[in-house]
């Protein structure tokens, strides 16, 4: 419990200068996102907030300035991103493209949470299309980008997903299908948390298949997966209020004892983007599950994290489902 609020890592003194780096982070808008894009601002990165609602965007960057991003600092910059849609993911990544000619740091940061059970889009489970279809397109797209910067003289690219310890309510699941990835979870517990937890489980196999595939290429970028740990975000808010009834009073009183502001929520997120010592011991760090403002590796919450076949299964039934869609 001590860990979580530990001084091992504090961005305002472990972070280099940053400039004339660029950085995504998606759903910077607010809560943990936004967080990350002011550490990363005011260390000179020129930061594109990628958020679907343009009014909070501009809102949120606009706090951001006024609460300390100074003359000499980074740039903020809104860029145009609705997950809820893969065609959605694809346009705004090439739009980026078109935009910049380097890409140093992609942070997946947006997702639900906790949300009905439902499939909007192409008859796949809205959560799993906003956290892990979307972010597969939205990455997979600026690849290569990504890819040519990493090649320039003393560059460091990396690609970092937000996870959770969530992904620990699920086991012995599959990717084989679209019905594999529509499972309502209706026999657990909180069928809700559960389909949340699969869909963070889906984020970390794809960082592990990921890296397995640029290490294949000789790419030297470094994909990792994060989790912030206990935050008192909007997401853990909505959490709280979605909640069993059984539940509820023991997650307000965990909320109020145990949970950090957004502000040491985006630690792991921000170490794992932009400290020095991540680049420094690469090796450690690929693919590597970096947990908690304490910004320490530690073993997936997920028992088959490791499991290379599964995560093979998810990128290529992933491919498949896309290609049906026609993206």
């Amino acid at each position: 419990m001590g860990g979580y609020f530990s001084k091992t890592f504090n961005p305002a003194t472990d972070i280099s200068n940053l400039s004339k780096r660029v950085f995504i982070v998606t759903g910077g808008n607010a809560g943990i996102g936004y967080a990350t894009v002011q550490h990363l601002a005011r260390h000179g990165a020129k930061v594109y907030l990628a958020a679907r609602n343009e009014k909070k965007a501009l809102a949120a960057i606009q706090q951001i300035r006024q609460e300390g991003l100074n003359p000499g600092n980074g740039e903020v910059v809104y860029l145009p991103l609705d997950l809820s849609d893969v065609r959605n993911a694809k346009k705004a990544a090439q739009d980026f493209v078109e935009k910049e000619t380097r890409l140093d740091v992609l942070i997946n940061n947006a997702g639900q949470m906790i949300v009905p059970s439902a499939r909007s889009k192409h008859d796949l489970q809205d959560i799993m299309v906003v956290n892990h279809f979307s972010l597969f397109v939205f990455t997979t797209t600026l690849l290569p980008l990504l890819k040519k910067t990493a090649k320039e003289p003393n560059s460091d690219v990396r690609i970092v997903n937000v996870a959770s310890e969530g992904m620990g309510s699920v086991k012995d699941i599959r990717f084989r299908n679209k019905d594999d990835f529509n499972d309502e979870h209706a026999s657990a517990l909180w069928p809700a948390f559960a389909r949340y937890g699969r869909s963070k489980a889906a984020n970390m196999l794809f960082t592990k298949e990921l890296q397995r595939r640029l290490d294949a290429e000789g790419v030297p970028i470094l994909a990792m997966a994060i989790h912030p740990g206990n935050v008192d975000s909007e997401g853990i808010q909505s959490i709280v209020a979605n909640s069993p009834f059984v539940l509820k009073p023991l997650l307000h009183l965990l909320r109020g004892a145990l949970f950090v502001a957004p502000e040491k929520g985006a630690y792991a997120s921000v170490f794992a983007a932009a400290a020095p010592v991540v680049r420094a011991e690469s090796q450690k760090y690929k693919a590597a599950y970096i947990a908690g403002p304490t910004a320490t590796i530690t073993p997936p919450h997920f028992k088959d994290a490791d499991d290379p076949m599964l995560a093979k299964e998810l990128w290529e039934t992933t491919e498949s489902i896309l290609k049906d869609i026609g993206v």
